[in-house]
């Protein structure tokens, strides 16, 4: 991830937490391997469709996807695993996090509500790292206002046929499988959207906009013209797609927090470096009082946002319990402090901080996006309140 100094992973100190058992520590070690693998290091960002193949089946191959997926379906995902992975992966390189997080997030519904014959073709193809997913919500006039959906589907027989736009979909144009939500009229609002497997071969199918960001990655509109599917490519019931995507945004949604919190780590590692090697008025950066105090309010924020984060995942995983106040804590306070320590870093590093292809840099541009994407903070802010709200009644 662009040119930085020579530091070799993220601190561990955090896995003898009471939230994790042995096969956390294990699974973390074989992320550390991949890591150091040349897997990582052949990755060329200047062609994001071709790096995101590349990861996701490297990732595939070393074993890594299976955790993202629940092993292709034949266990429960764990979301302390999905969190460890992305926080190691986002503090090495930004797109191998992407890589990985939405190879579970395309696929959490199916896995969560698809037919066994479902599951059988998509999953493992999913978690060999063969195919490639996404999750398909977002539309121009339905972002966090889900019940806006216009994309729309109709039963016809034994097939259901889908018209309509969605944009900002992850994945867009790259993959080979797609969850799509669209409605389906049974009732006003949320309750009547339903959520669909669509192939990117399907007739009525395709990609209308490539869509360039900040930090690049695979990013597409795609549209779907008297789309004819199978029936049995219902995910559930009709009527019950918003309950089948919130379900898998909970699951992911503190996953997010973790991708920020090792963006967050690798900018406090690297301020840490820079101050203590930094020549300045006869001393070292890193004797000034000043940076002293900034790596103080650094270093407290990450691990606050280190505890909220797998509380979120050990209370889902653990507790069986509803996570929607937690995982939204989590996902809030870990994209804003990421964006407070990234930005606390760039100022350390001073000129050297904003020239394209530094470290710092690049972890500005991969932050910003985390504080929108699977619901802004602002949103988050509203289902704290709420689930608050509703304890108290």
């Amino acid at each position: 991830m662009g040119n930085s100094t020579p530091l070799k992973g993220p601190a561990r100190d955090h896995l003898d937490w009471p939230f994790f058992g042995r096969e956390h520590g294990a699974y973390a070690e074989k992320l550390d391997v991949f890591a150091a693998s040349s897997a990582l290091k052949g990755v060329d960002h200047s062609d994001t469709d071709k790096a995101c193949r590349m990861l996701v089946r490297a990732l595939g191959d070393a074993g890594l996807l299976a955790a993202a997926t629940g092993d292709a379906g034949r266990s429960a995902i764990d979301s302390r695993m999905i969190c460890i992975a992305r926080e190691t992966l986002a503090w090495h390189d930004g797109l191998a996090d992407f890589a990985f997080a939405m190879q579970g997030l395309g696929t959490g519904a199916i896995g969560l509500s698809g037919s066994n014959d479902l599951k059988s073709l998509v999953l493992p193809k999913v978690t060999s790292g063969e195919w490639i997913a996404a999750f398909a919500l977002s539309e121009k006039e339905a972002g966090s206002d889900v019940a806006a959906m216009a994309c729309a589907a109709r039963r016809d027989g034994d097939h259901f046929i889908l018209d309509g736009e969605k944009t900002w979909i992850s994945n867009g144009g790259i993959a080979d499988v797609y969850t799509v939500f669209a409605r389906t009229g049974e009732a006003p609002g949320t309750r009547g959207i339903s959520a669909f497997v669509i192939f990117a071969d399907d007739p009525g199918f395709s990609v209308t906009e490539r869509i360039d960001v900040i930090a690049p990655h695979p990013l597409a509109t795609i549209r779907f013209d008297a789309c004819r599917i199978p029936a049995d490519r219902l995910l559930g019931n009709p009527g019950e797609g918003f309950k089948i995507a919130m379900r898998t945004l909970d699951i992911f949604r503190a996953s997010v927090a973790a991708a920020a919190l090792g963006f967050a780590r690798r900018a406090l590692d690297e301020g840490v470096h820079h101050a203590r090697t930094r020549k300045m008025f006869g001393a070292t950066l890193a004797d000034l009082q000043l940076t002293q105090g900034a790596l103080g309010d650094m270093a407290t924020g990450v691990d606050a946002a280190a505890l909220l984060t797998y509380r979120a995942a050990w209370r889902r995983d653990v507790q069986k319990l509803n996570t929607t106040r937690e995982a939204a804590m989590a996902k809030m306070t870990a994209t804003e402090t990421a964006q407070a320590v990234i930005d606390r870093e760039l100022q350390m590093f001073g000129g050297r901080g904003v020239r394209l292809g530094e470290i710092t840099e690049q972890l500005y541009r991969e932050i910003r996006a985390l504080r929108i994407y699977e619901g802004a903070t602002e949103v988050q802010k509203l289902i704290i309140a709420r689930e608050i709200l509703k304890e108290q009644a």
